[in-house]
């Protein structure tokens, strides 16, 4: 199975106050471990809102707005992509993120087979094609 695990952003994120040489030295040591362990596909840190855009859609019409965004504790300042057997094994492993303050969400990614039939054969490989040529990029 595969998770996101979304750092949530604090307003020191938001501001642009960024970790310090000790901070980045325990998350890269955390990191190398999700590593060891098989669990780590990707991770990185966003930059603040004020630098990023939303794009809402109503009637398939799209509305841009530009940020910063209203602070309130739901916007991301990071994320893990993150394999393991289990939710239990995420969490277990996501309790010891050296993150001095601040929340994490974890979520689980859908896979091809959590679509049942609808996700038909010729979609799968669609996307596998699509998956295939972006990993090339």
């Amino acid at each position: 199975m595969r998770f996101m695990v979304i750092v949530k952003a604090t307003k020191d994120t938001e501001a642009g106050i960024l970790p310090t040489t000790e901070e980045f030295a325990a998350m890269g040591r955390f990191n190398e471990e999700l590593c060891k362990a098989g669990m780590m596909e990707a991770g990185e840190g966003l930059h603040p809102t004020a630098k990023g855009a939303r794009i809402a859609f109503s009637d398939g019409k799209p509305r841009v707005a530009r940020g910063p965004f209203d602070f309130t504790g739901e916007l991301a300042a990071g994320f893990w992509m993150i394999k393991a057997g289990s939710l239990d094994e995420v969490i277990e492993h996501m309790q010891h993120a050296p993150l001095p303050r601040g929340e994490i969400e974890i979520r689980q990614v859908y896979a091809p087979e959590d679509f049942g039939e609808t996700f038909t054969p010729e979609l799968r490989a669609r996307i596998e094609r699509l998956r295939a040529q972006a990993a090339k990029s």
